[in-house]
């Protein structure tokens, strides 16, 4: 048999039956929760390993997530997600011995047997997965917190959208707005020297929503350019409903153009990156500011509806 062979039989007898815990996991209690498969040994008794025992035994020891199919161990038991067995460079990250290609089937066959809820349940999730489903589940779920859309600066907060509203007014002090029309100035000394800006962020409140309007000055190709953009606070099947219109303008001349805000689930520059929303190229952007070249002084308008 296999040096890692040994360590899988052990499991599979160790930790297949569940019992009661009193531990506060992120896991139903499988043991008397409704939604939980037929498993030899889910009845209570004293001393078998708990669902934190199960979720610590599941959970990757380099990347920390859940682990899928396959299940790698070294020879000594020690087990990795297949994604940070190539990024260990086939190196146990615990013991240093040789990975070898040794899967553990025990472990697999305990995390197909569970139902467990979504992690987002906290978040609004009622449902129930079975293991490998609900990792699938997760990756898509509507209930997933958000990325903070602040475009200034990379920021790594995450929350629902009430909570995303707090931590842009009280920590990136971000200007908030009501109503569905706006008319917003934009101002820039010296930008001929401006290669890639980001202005501040701006949120609009209606229709009981949120939307955030973005304000960049980038390079397509080696042309500089200004590029206006609507993202919304929530799911793109809900952006989907609302449609909104820029327009620039000056000397008699004006640039308009309507679309549908894309969701927060899409970066601002995956948004900025597919060129989606209003582009000034820089010398008509100067020739709207009044042609001195000295000075941007863009007022962009715009509204928002939404469609029935």
């Amino acid at each position: 048999m296999s040096p890692g062979g040994r360590f899988c039989e052990d499991v599979a007898d160790t930790h297949i039956t569940l019992a009661d815990s009193d531990a506060a996991t992120s896991f139903a209690d499988i043991r008397t929760s409704p939604f939980r498969k037929a498993l030899p040994g889910l009845n209570g008794n004293a001393g078998m390993p708990s669902n934190k025992n199960v979720h610590d035994l599941l959970e990757c020891p380099v990347c920390m997530n859940l682990m899928c199919p396959p299940i790698h161990q070294c020879p000594n038991g020690h087990t990795l997600c297949s994604s940070c067995k190539t990024r260990v460079q086939n190196c146990c990250p615990t013991c240093r011995n040789e990975l070898g290609n040794i899967r553990c089937l025990a472990l697999e066959k305990v995390a197909e047997s569970l139902d467990l809820p979504c992690r987002y349940q906290i978040y609004g999730c009622p449902d129930i997965f079975p293991y490998y489903s609900k990792l699938k589940h997760e990756k898509v779920c509507k209930c997933r917190p958000y990325n903070c859309p602040y475009a200034g600066a990379e920021c790594s907060v995450t929350g629902d959208i009430l909570f995303l509203m707090m931590h842009l007014k009280n920590d990136h002090k971000v200007d908030m707005h009501d109503g569905s029309t706006f008319n917003h100035r934009y101002v820039k000394s010296n930008p001929q020297e401006v290669e890639n800006a980001t202005w501040m962020l701006t949120i609009f409140n209606c229709f009981g929503r949120q939307f955030c309007l973005h304000f960049e000055a980038f390079h397509i190709g080696t042309a500089p350019v200004y590029m206006a953009f609507l993202r919304f606070m929530g799911d793109d099947d809900e952006a989907k409903q609302f449609t909104y219109s820029l327009e620039v303008g000056g000397g008699g001349r004006k640039l308009t153009w309507q679309g549908i805000p894309r969701s927060i689930r899409d970066s601002h520059r995956k948004v900025r990156d597919s060129q989606d929303g209003l582009i000034i190229q820089r010398n008509l952007a100067l020739f709207f500011s009044g042609g001195n070249r000295q000075e941007l002084k863009l007022k962009v308008a715009g509204r928002i509806w939404k469609e029935h």
